[in-house]
């Protein structure tokens, strides 16, 4: 990566704002493809590379694997535990839905990786890319647009020029609100309370997805004898486990979890966010694309978001690379349509379904208890249905970009 040590006029092809798990790989994606990148992010590399363990935790499914792999990413990252199976189950019934990964071949659903390791990784392979930069921390005072290009001033006294900015910037977007671009949305009233507990006995690469009452409780494996959790529960009861002293706390966890996997036991930490779905009502404006949580937010029930924003990055980098090959402007309205075009369909149906999926299952009316029970009965003896939902775990489905095939950009 180039120093950031002089005060000057820094010209780039396409500028990103927000170092995260989807800028970056953006980033890494077109610089590999020869194109020269600017990332503007705004913690501190100290707290981005930290060694510690955070409690976060990402699925990375089959397909996001894929890309990362061709962007050079994923020989980086140090530690990944395979999703071989994945269970699913509404509450104290017996009827069950279960996906074997042999049935669709050799790979995996997808890999559980730590964000620390996957930031070290994003952060291995940028440094081996001289047309990436990365500033940071960067805080910028304007980013103007126009026909021509995209001007940034930074508060360092620096000014970047760029013929695209991608907004990578997170849920509340800056960038997406300074472009006049709403969105639509609601709160679940719910919150998910993310820990890591480690157990007697091995997972064997199984994920667990259990309906309860008010929401779903994700047991998904992890390296050793660990489990990451994602427990949804009413967000004022939320906040009252959290509140529970250590003991307690493991004792409301170890009543949902269950003793299949011997004795329990909390580490790290814990932390609980709230529950909503957006959608952006655009995915672009004049020299602007939105990837990411810029672009969309949706429940974790089916533990997809990362990997949304992933096939959005993917086929962001296909329709800005294809157009630098054939000599177009690669910041033009007609290049930002297509990606739109491309990812806003996809990403309407997936919020979609994860929102009925949240209804469905969140509801206690008997009936309705009884077809949820029925339907996962019906769909795990129909070998055509059940490797159709399965492709989805693997994010296969659809019109995939070149990158989340496997294939070069």
């Amino acid at each position: 990566m180039k120093s950031a040590d002089e005060k000057k006029v820094i010209k780039s092809d396409v500028l990103v704002v927000g170092g995260g798990l989807n800028g970056l790989p953006l980033a890494i994606s077109l610089a590999a493809a020869g194109l020269d990148v600017v990332v503007l992010e705004r913690q501190v590399p100290e707290t981005l590379l930290s060694p510690e363990f955070d409690g976060r935790v990402s699925a990375i499914a089959h397909a996001s694997r894929n890309l990362f792999r061709s962007a050079g990413i994923w020989d980086h990252v140090e530690e990944k535990q395979p999703m071989l199976d994945i269970r699913i189950t509404d509450g104290p019934s017996k009827c069950f839905l279960h996906y074997d990964h042999r049935q669709l071949g050799d790979e995996p659903f997808g890999h559980m990786v730590e964000n620390r390791y996957l930031r070290l990784a994003m952060s291995r392979r940028a440094a081996e890319l001289e047309s990436l930069r990365i500033i940071a921390p960067a805080e910028y005072l304007s980013i103007d647009r126009d026909t021509t290009g995209v001007t940034a001033s930074l508060a360092s006294g620096e000014t970047l020029s760029a013929r695209l900015v991608v907004a990578a910037d997170g849920r509340q977007s800056p960038l997406r609100k300074l472009a006049g671009i709403k969105t639509v949305g609601w709160s679940y009233n719910q919150s998910g309370i993310v820990c890591t507990v480690a157990h007697e006995l091995p997972h064997q690469g199984v994920a667990q997805e259990r309906f309860l009452n008010p929401g779903p409780f994700a047991i998904l494996p992890m390296t050793g004898n660990r489990s990451s959790l994602v427990w949804t529960e009413e967000t004022a009861r939320a906040k009252q486990i959290m509140a529970l002293p250590d003991d307690d706390f493991q004792s409301e966890m170890a009543a949902r979890f269950g003793d299949y996997l011997g004795a329990l036991e909390v580490v790290g930490p814990r932390w609980s966010y709230p529950l909503s779905l957006h959608q952006s009502e655009q995915y672009m404006a004049e020299r602007l694309a939105l990837i990411g949580d810029a672009a969309h937010g949706m429940h974790p029930i089916a533990g997809q978001g990362l990997n949304l924003g992933l096939r959005d990055v993917a086929a962001l980098a296909q329709v800005v690379i294809d157009a630098s090959r054939l000599g177009l402007d690669m910041g033009g309205a007609t290049v930002l349509e297509d990606y739109q075009r491309w990812r806003r369909f996809d990403s309407i149906a997936l919020l979609a379904i994860t929102d009925g999926l949240n209804r469905l299952f969140g509801s206690d009316i008997p009936a309705v208890r009884l077809s949820r029970d029925i339907g996962l009965a019906a769909v795990n003896k129909m070998p055509k249905l059940k490797g159709f939902f399965m492709e989805h775990a693997r994010g296969t489905v659809g019109k995939m970009p070149r990158m989340l095939q496997g294939k070069p950009l």
